[in-house]
């Protein structure tokens, strides 16, 4: 299952400095279709569609078809996001449900203090 979100741009903002470096690239890990790897691709999508509208692709990785590819990322939970671009590299564990730690993990929103 696989899902990009790349919406056309209006004339007046392709230009030189509206690349697609601003996409963010996140990959969820799950095993198989379980009401936990179900929840959290519906939250991680609600809220990139809330907080990066038009500026996100997710890929969502089976590891139940794929086990190999949970050694790139080091995954040891399921189920698991990572941020890949921008970089640095982060990763929120869960089912994404807690919108705040979500954000922060993310580092969409800073940590409360």
């Amino acid at each position: 299952m696989k899902k990009k979100q790349d919406p056309a741009l209006p004339l007046n903002e392709l230009d030189a400095t509206n690349t697609r470096s601003d996409v963010w690239e996140l990959r969820l890990y799950v095993a198989g279709k379980t009401p936990k790897s179900t929840a959290a691709f519906k939250n991680l999508e609600r809220l990139c569609q809330e907080h990066l509208a038009g500026k996100y692709e997710i890929e969502v990785v089976d590891l139940l078809v794929h086990p190999q590819l949970a050694r790139d990322d080091q995954i040891v939970a399921i189920p698991t996001l990572v941020r890949k671009l921008p970089e640095p590299i982060r990763k929120v564990i869960g089912d994404l449900s807690n919108e705040e730690r979500t954000l922060v993990g993310l580092q969409l929103r800073p940590a409360k203090v």
